[in-house]
């Protein structure tokens, strides 16, 4: 299938937020409930004003799946659980390399779905951090891609 790849307008971050915490619940079993409702708001309010957002919509036109990219780092990569392997993922990251000059992604070590993902797609881990960026101790794999 063939994915549109749309812009997010800010009236949008609320949908966005639900598609993060969907997937986050569905893929990130190790963080805690009090960590998901921590990092909620910090998504909101903050961290998507701090990206360059794309999405791709259903044929409802709701948002479904998205990334965030800021200075070819790719900050965000979320699918909603229901759109998982339907290669929207893939979709969006192609297009975050090709056209957002992606070249770099931090991913969660716990992930292990993530960092199969993301190796598979070129990826190489070239260091780990014992924290993650808001010093949580949650490993982070600093991955960049190989040319």
């Amino acid at each position: 299938m063939k994915y549109n790849i749309d812009n997010v307008d800010k009236t949008e971050y609320p949908e966005i937020v639900d598609v993060w915490e969907a997937s986050v619940r569905a893929t990130h079993h190790f963080l805690k409930e009090e960590e998901i409702l921590y990092f909620k708001p910090l998504i909101l309010n903050q961290y998507l004003n701090a990206v360059e957002l794309r999405c791709i919509r259903n044929v409802h036109a709701n948002i479904v799946g998205f990334v965030g990219v800021a200075e070819q780092n790719l900050e965000m990569l979320f699918i909603h659980p229901e759109y998982r392997g339907m290669r929207i993922g893939k979709t969006l990251l192609q297009y975050s390399i090709n056209e957002m000059d992606v070249t770099k992604v931090d991913v969660n070590e716990q992930n292990g779905q993530a960092v199969g993902f993301y190796e598979h797609s070129g990826f190489k881990t070239e260091r780990r951090s014992e924290l993650d960026a808001s010093g949580k101790p949650y490993p982070i794999l600093h991955m960049e891609l190989q040319k």
